[in-house]
């Protein structure tokens, strides 16, 4: 017994789960948008591709991350669809419910008619009240009157308000059918969609066996040069310790120092007492002179220390803001080559530790969050722009030109520059996340929906 009622609790707990997790209706219709529109930015993309006489890396990836997008919006499609389910399936309980209630409600009602009419007689009525017992029972026996009266007014008002809410749920369960409907020839037409990206992708692919050699020696370029970018930013992170460490060896060499320096004339004005007592003036004025000394040291190791709070907070502060894994775009575009391994046609396989963004030539490219310019400059043929926030490092490269320098303060949207062409000549901008071990970060992680 004690394990029937376990397993239902348990299934009870599971049931509510599940629908807490399901997405809201509002929140599928949105994730639909932005695939239709993710979808469309990448139809666009591989448009212009069109006409060229070599297949690249990008367009195989472009047609790739177009199919995973379509697979998500069936996906999304099919929540909706069991959502709209779920809610025939409440509303068809709920007029059931409501049928049964009116049909208790019209039983109550008739009995209550019939007995009045029985007793419509206002002999039977003016008989019941004067053969009360008493003045107080002829009065409860006037309020009973009144409180049956009221009781039929109110069976009355009662069947009312359930017809008009059964209509309107009938007329919810009708809307919700054809939104089924509607949805149902959404999911086949986007099944249709997926099938004509998938004979797209074995187009492309059967193409690129053809550049097999090239699209290696791409590949390799592309992972050698995301290597260049990790190497610079782990160079940047050694040198910003090694840097803290000897700022931190000065500092403890001079307070090591300065309280050499103030015992030593402690020890001083010590000796001279001993020996000058019949000069207490002289003492007392060394002894102020020393104090001074004392007070100034001081100031300074504490002024040196409230600094060094400072800058800690303001790194704390900094990677605080950048977990908050609301990060704007560096530019507007749609991801062509995604983070991590991707399929660069056929048996090749790519490795990414950033994402490629497709846009024009010459786009400005902004700053994903508040911080300082590490580096600007060039890494191996490229230009680059690393960007420090606390813990983290932003980095951007594919760059045709720089407007920031090295040390520059930066917020969130300035422009650091303008974008160049990816390997294949096309219009990209590579963007990466680093922590500060100098392990890639998935971007789209950190990233704002758009």
């Amino acid at each position: 017994m004690k394990k029937t009622q376990l397993l239902l609790i348990a299934c009870f707990l599971i049931t509510v789960f599940a629908k807490a997790q399901m997405p809201t209706k509002n929140e599928l219709q949105k994730k639909e948008s932005e695939l239709k529109k993710e979808i469309a930015e990448l139809t666009g993309k591989l448009g212009s591709y069109k006409g060229r006489t070599e297949i690249s890396i990008r367009e195989a990836a472009t047609i790739q991350r177009k199919i995973e997008a379509r697979e998500e919006l069936v996906n999304n499609i099919n929540k909706q669809v069991r959502s709209i389910d779920e809610t025939i399936y409440q509303n068809e309980r709920d007029i059931y419910r409501m049928n049964k209630e009116m049909g208790v409600l019209k039983t109550q009602y008739a009995q209550n008619l019939v007995f009045a009419y029985k007793n419509r007689s206002s002999y039977q009525y003016l008989n019941f009240l004067f053969s009360a017992t008493s003045f107080n029972d002829a009065l409860k026996r006037m309020t009973y009157l009144k409180s049956y009266r009221k009781l039929r007014e109110t069976q009355v008002d009662n069947i009312v308000k359930t017809q008009n809410l059964l209509q309107q749920k009938m007329g919810s369960l009708a809307a919700n059918k054809q939104e089924q409907t509607v949805t149902l020839q959404n999911q086949q037409v986007e099944l249709q969609n997926l099938e004509k990206d998938k004979k797209e992708k074995d187009r492309i692919v059967s193409e690129l066996k053809s550049q097999e050699k090239q699209i290696s020696a791409q590949l390799k370029r592309k992972e050698k040069q995301s290597q260049a970018i990790r190497d610079a930013i782990v160079a940047i992170i050694r040198r910003g310790e090694a840097e803290a460490a000897h700022k931190e060896k000065i500092i403890k060499s001079k307070e090591v120092a300065d309280a050499k320096k103030i015992k030593g004339q402690q020890v001083k004005i010590v000796a001279i007492t001993k020996i000058n007592t019949k000069s207490p003036a002289a003492t007392s004025k060394l002894f102020t002179s020393t104090s001074k000394t004392s007070e100034t040291t001081a100031y300074k190791t504490n002024e040196k220390n409230t600094g060094k709070l400072e800058l800690i907070d303001k790194v704390e502060i900094e990677s605080r803001k950048f977990e908050l894994r609301h990060l704007k775009w560096p530019s507007n575009g749609p991801v062509i080559i995604p983070f991590g391994k991707y399929n660069a046609g056929g048996q090749m396989i790519g490795y990414s530790e950033g994402v490629e963004i497709a846009i024009p030539e010459g786009s400005n490219v902004a700053c994903v969050a508040d911080g300082k310019v590490s580096f600007a400059g060039d890494v191996n043929g490229e230009q680059v722009i690393i960007v420090k926030h606390g813990k983290y490092y932003t980095s951007y490269s594919h760059l045709s030109s720089l407007n920031v320098s090295k040390g520059q303060d930066v917020n969130a949207g300035t422009v650091l520059g303008k974008s160049g062409t990816g390997f294949d000549g096309q219009g990209s901008l590579y963007f990466m996340i680093n922590n500060d071990k100098g392990i890639a970060l998935n971007p789209k992680d950190w990233l704002r929906d758009r």
